[in-house]
């Protein structure tokens, strides 16, 4: 029974990762070839898996704890948490974001947790699209089309300001309880922080061009050398994006034909997420289409609605769900979906409404 257990846990947590894996073997036995990777695909991997690295290194520093801490701190908790939530995607990536501030927020004594938490998701994804390396697919656009950061950064502001103001405005809407001053013993922040942080800007300017991918290979080799904690990251998430490089060089040969409607691309773009979630839908499409404003408008988007639009979603949604000091899941569901497709809706009526203005 145990070993069941195991196994089901297993299922529900790589569900994508099983996918992915299933994907690349369809398509290669289709095709009696195995998929074939770029030098580019290897390059946004392995910068994906150092940033990785750099992030999980900072957790262990106590950094960001101590960071998160201090929102707890004086009045309008609910837009500190908003705000903290997007600018932090910004940085380190909307997962991280949320892997920080979800278990801050329910720790809190205050009310009205499970709308707190939904706001903190759908902030995450509208502030980790704003940057090159806020979110994989992102990463993965501005790598694979070859976009200068300020064409990048422009191009989806707006879409990042506007759903900013709106998050902010419904943050101030949300009401909380006065309950009693929470007591939490202050995170120890190690030295390796300040390593850790040169690092990330090293990292950063990879991303930027300013440093030759190579550079990345010094975070690799401080983790292996000071702190091999750092290197247990989500390899599962690495492996399910070299699957779906695969899966979308295969699909590409099946097809071999292009989509050059920016309309069509959004829009399947932003549909296949509520279904495969938001970065292996990129990884597909980008292969079809020169498109990559309307590919990263219909990736970003997509993140909002269902609970697999973004694994950012899903990391709020077994955060608040696994908790002992949640209940009412059912109704948490209904909220995070009705928020979330409201959301979605929102963005579609954005692009559309920008094009045509256009």
């Amino acid at each position: 029974m145990t070993r069941q257990r195991i196994f089901l846990d297993f299922l529900l947590k790589e569900w994508l990762l099983l996918i992915s894996v299933s994907g690349v073997a369809v398509t290669s036995v289709y095709l009696n070839r195995l998929p074939s990777y770029s030098i580019n695909d290897l390059q946004i991997i392995f910068i994906l898996a150092v940033l990785l690295v750099v992030v999980k290194g900072l957790e262990r520093s106590g950094l960001i704890g101590r960071l998160s801490q201090c929102l707890e701190k004086g009045a309008l908790l609910p837009l500190k948490l908003v705000c903290a939530t997007f600018l932090l995607s910004m940085v380190v990536t909307n997962d991280v974001a949320l892997v920080v501030i979800v278990p801050l927020t329910l720790a809190l004594t205050t009310d009205r947790k499970d709308i707190l938490v939904i706001l903190e998701a759908l902030a995450a994804n509208a502030g980790s699209a704003l940057t090159p390396f806020g979110n994989p697919q992102n990463l993965f656009i501005y790598w694979f089309y070859n976009i200068q950061p300020e064409t990048f950064i422009l191009s989806i502001a707006p879409f990042s300001m506007i759903f900013l103001a709106l998050f902010v405005l419904a943050s101030l809407f949300v009401k909380t309880a006065n309950n009693r001053k929470t007591n939490h013993a202050k995170s120890p922040i190690k030295y390796r922080a300040f390593i850790y942080g040169a690092l990330l800007l090293t990292v950063i300017l990879t991303i930027l061009r300013v440093l030759p991918v190579e550079a990345g290979i010094i975070v690799i080799i401080y983790a292996l050398l000071f702190d091999r904690g750092s290197l247990q990251i989500d390899y599962a998430l690495l492996l399910t994006l070299i699957c779906f490089f695969g899966i979308s060089e295969n699909m590409k040969s099946i097809f071999a034909t292009n989509l050059e409607n920016a309309g069509h691309i959004f829009i399947f773009s932003a549909l296949a997420s509520q279904v495969v979630s938001n970065v292996p839908a990129t990884l597909l499409f980008a292969k079809f289409t020169t498109q990559w404003k309307a590919l990263l408008w219909g990736a970003n988007v997509g993140g909002f609605g269902s609970l697999v639009g973004s694994l950012a979603n899903l990391i709020a949604y077994r955060l608040y769900t696994s908790h002992k000091n949640t209940n009412n899941q059912a109704m948490f569901t209904t909220k995070f979906i009705i928020l979330g497709y409201l959301a979605f809706f929102i963005g579609l009526g954005l692009y559309f409404g920008m094009e045509r203005i256009r």
